[in-house]
């Protein structure tokens, strides 16, 4: 398995949940965007966020 790509600070912090436009937040350990709002978990793949809504993983 190969490490992930390194996330570019600036692009996260301009990117906002494309459900609710709310701020996300960067979990590193999982490599995902988490809307708290949407309760959704959008997928970073090779450093390339995922922001579509049938992507994304589901928060309880």
């Amino acid at each position: 398995m190969r490490p992930e790509a390194p996330i570019d600070r600036h692009m996260l912090e301009a990117l906002v949940c494309p459900v609710t436009h709310a701020p996300l937040s960067y979990d590193a350990g999982a490599q995902e965007l988490i809307s708290k709002a949407a309760h959704l978990a959008f997928p970073i793949r090779n450093g390339i966020p995922i922001m579509l809504e049938d992507e994304a993983r589901k928060l309880e």
